[in-house]
């Protein structure tokens, strides 16, 4: 029941998120539904948003996975922050 009642308070919380967001998903995630991740990118207030899913890609996306898709997340995560670096956006949030 406790779980339940902190899942609606955050759901009830997440126009609020307003900072730069990465969102990163396996597809084939068992434990959390990709759709949460959809769900959040969705809600949240934030202008610089970015969600993306691994095709293949299960619940630990950065470990246990092949090496190309971990790279690949790696690779994401950089640019990512390089682009928000360059266009400064942390100063403007």
């Amino acid at each position: 029941m406790k779980f339940l009642r902190a899942t609606q308070d955050i759901e009830s919380r997440l126009e609020k998120v307003s900072a730069p967001l990465l969102i990163l998903h396996g597809a084939e995630d068992k434990v959390t539904d990709p759709l949460v991740s959809q769900y959040l990118y969705e809600k949240a207030s934030s202008k610089d948003k970015t969600l993306k899913i691994y095709e293949g890609g299960y619940h630990g996306i950065m470990e246990g996975e092949p090496d190309e898709r971990i790279s690949a997340v790696h690779s994401d995560i950089i640019s990512w922050l390089e682009f928000l670096m360059k266009d400064n956006v942390f100063y403007n949030w």
